[in-house]
């Protein structure tokens, strides 16, 4: 409804707002950012609006040409553009390290690491690390890597002097997960899978990480932040497995679609404005805190998850 009726909230911004506008006057030299997924939608537009803040973004990408194309036609409006092209696949474990490890080899810094990639209503699959496909790439690929770069974001905060940022992709859709919130014990289930039940686990665990994340930077004294976000429903490709999922956001949500510009903006306000300095563990929509359910908001349900995803992450 705030976004049919244009409210702006205490931020000052709306859903209408775009990722230029809650960006108008950062200057982000200096910074340095992750961005997966930046091949398209919303992450090709967070890596333009970065480049034209002037923070340096490695597009972490699995499809090197289509991220080489994204990188040129940026290039061409901003020439000053800093940007670099890593491959990464968040689906696999073992690309992550691959793209943690090279990461960490080149020695440049982090300030900002954005979970943009993921899937959406797929048919039950399994990953090549034998997980539930949603759940692998939603989840425990941006768990992995935020763990295995988190010493190179403490450090950099701390030379620095600059709060470092975590930003976590979620969904609306976290409250249609699976009753009980996470099949800790049915993951790998075929026989208890939904499509939707599984998407909502995912983006529900998303909540959770951002969570006990937040309550770790706390209790550490860590100079970083950590928020979880719903961008809204854009007409990007992410529901192109599933035909019933097509169907709910291109007729049912047609008439509250934003644009991509307008998808983005949440994730760019959380990641480069001033005003979101100190905020952590929080859910944001609209470049506004949101409210959630009892379950996003479980503390032991996120302290759980935290333990069953190392579990899934350690090497065997």
């Amino acid at each position: 409804m705030v976004w049919v009726l244009g409210c702006k909230g205490e931020s000052g911004f709306s859903a209408n707002s775009t990722a230029e506008e809650v960006t108008q006057g950062v200057d982000g030299t200096g910074l340095t950012a992750i961005v997966t997924g930046a091949t398209s939608g919303l992450g090709a537009e967070i890596a333009r609006v970065f480049a034209l803040r002037g923070v340096h973004v490695v597009m972490a990408v699995r499809n090197l040409e289509a991220a080489k194309k994204v990188k040129g036609s940026i290039v061409k409006k901003i020439p000053n553009a800093k940007l670099d092209i890593m491959e990464l696949d968040v689906s696999s474990q073992a690309s992550v390290r691959s793209f943690a490890s090279e990461y960490i080899s080149s020695g440049l810094p982090l300030n900002i690491l954005v979970h943009n990639a993921g899937i959406m209503g797929v048919p039950f699959t399994l990953t090549k690390d034998n997980i539930e496909s949603q759940f692998a790439t939603n989840h425990l690929g941006p768990f992995l890597l935020t763990n295995l770069l988190l010493d190179t974001m403490k450090t950099t905060a701390h030379k620095s002097g600059k709060e470092g940022r975590i930003i976590l992709t979620s969904s609306e859709m976290y409250s249609m997960t699976y009753k009980g919130g996470i099949l800790f014990d049915k993951l790998n289930d075929k026989k208890s899978y939904s499509t939707i039940g599984a998407y909502g686990q995912s983006k529900l665990a998303t909540i959770l990480h951002a969570n006990e994340l937040a309550r770790r930077f706390k209790q550490e004294g860590v100079n970083i932040t950590a928020n979880a976000l719903h961008p809204g429903v854009i007409p990007t490709n992410l529901a192109r497995h599933s035909t019933v999922m097509a169907v709910i956001f291109n007729v049912i949500l047609k008439a509250i679609l934003k644009t991509i510009p307008q998808g983005a903006a949440t994730s760019c306000y959380l990641a480069l404005n001033p005003k979101v300095a100190g905020i952590s563990g929080q859910y944001f929509a609209d470049s506004n805190i949101a409210k959630t359910n009892k379950m996003a908001k479980d503390q032991e349900l996120a302290k759980k998850l935290w333990d069953f995803s190392l579990s899934l992450t350690n090497p065997k």
